[in-house]
């Protein structure tokens, strides 16, 4: 089987004239993310990731990360990758297509877009804007530790976008892969064919606090909400929020929903590239303190800007600010009053 491999991060150009191509991914490697090779399959064993489409497209490409801790091992032909309809998570639907003895280059990222050895038979299937498909990578052979295999991503797993085709006796039977112990997102993905009209998106953030006013010296939480309106997927979104002074952030944490994918967590500023499909949204949550000689109102702002090609139709929207004044009351903590 003839293929394409491309290293992470290639910019994919237009299939036609009038279109423009998305990946539709789970993990985030390339975004700065490790990963971690997965062995443990036996014969016949399948992964599978849960995509969901950025527009009324068509599906051209299948992607899959294979490595070895070397990135030198030779090619490998395995069985199958197939694509499905969404079914009822983690089983898959109907069968829409498939690729019968894929060959995989180790360390890149091994791209099909033809369904036969030869490259005449394309893969082309229609997909609806939010619509879910499946992406299923299966093995020949298990692989050898040491080896190249799949890969998963380090910064956490997301519900209901993972799956397992496991042998439990003499029976496969699917299985949700944190389920099984899987701690991060397959990269396996699909490349979709949108129109060029789907090339602007409305992403909008939002920015609470758990206290309408602070008191020097004590805690204070913010929560980070960005989601994309659509009708366009932003996969390179850039978030910036720089607290202001006299506010330690001791951690954030991130989670992710509708295909969505984002750093799960660290401390300090939040500066970083996530993924929102349409639907999609991503939420931080952010502890931290204020220092006890801060006085006067305390600005944060949180921003999230759509990288291009695609751009925003809202721009009155792609920034969240909120002013949290002093608890003026203090003057009475110590009973002054009676």
């Amino acid at each position: 089987m003839k293929r394409k491999a491309a290293v992470l991060a290639t910019v994919l150009a237009c299939a036609s004239a009038g279109a423009v191509e998305q990946t539709v991914k789970n993990d985030s490697l390339g975004n700065g993310d490790s990963g971690s090779i997965v062995y443990g399959f036996a014969n016949g064993e399948a992964a599978s990731s849960w995509l969901t489409s950025p527009c009324n497209g068509t599906l051209r490409a299948v992607q899959v990360f294979w490595r070895s801790p070397s990135a030198g091992g030779i090619d490998e032909i395995h069985d199958s990758i197939t694509v499905y309809r969404a079914g009822s998570f983690p089983v898959p639907g109907t069968e829409a297509a498939a690729i019968i003895g894929p060959v995989l280059t180790d360390g890149v990222m091994n791209e099909w877009r033809y369904l036969d050895e030869n490259n005449t038979v394309p893969l082309q299937v229609p997909l609806s804007s939010g619509e879910v498909f499946v992406v299923s990578f299966r093995y020949f052979e298990a692989p050898i530790v040491g080896g190249p295999s799949l890969v998963r991503d380090a910064d956490g797993i997301q519900a209901g976008r993972n799956g397992l085709h496991a042998l439990i006796g003499s029976s496969l039977i699917w299985f949700d892969s944190s389920a099984l112990g899987l701690t991060g997102d397959w990269v396996i993905r699909g490349v979709v064919d949108c129109p060029a009209s789907a090339q602007q998106t409305d992403v909008a953030v939002s920015l609470t606090a758990d206290k309408q006013m602070y008191t020097p010296g004590e805690s204070l939480a913010y929560t980070v909400t960005i989601a994309n309106n659509g009708p366009a997927a932003a996969t390179n979104t850039s978030v910036v929020d720089i607290f202001p002074p006299g506010y330690t952030v001791s951690s954030w944490t991130c989670s992710a929903s509708g295909g969505a994918s984002c750093t799960s967590g660290g401390s300090g500023n939040i500066t970083q590239l996530i993924n929102l499909p349409v639907g999609g949204q991503v939420i931080y949550s952010v502890n931290g303190s204020v220092a006890a000689a801060t006085t006067g109102i305390l600005t944060n702002s949180a921003t999230a800007l759509v990288g291009a090609p695609i751009t925003d139709t809202n721009d009155a929207n792609n920034t969240a600010s909120l002013s949290i004044p002093p608890n003026l009351d203090l003057l009475f903590v110590d009973g002054f009053e009676e």
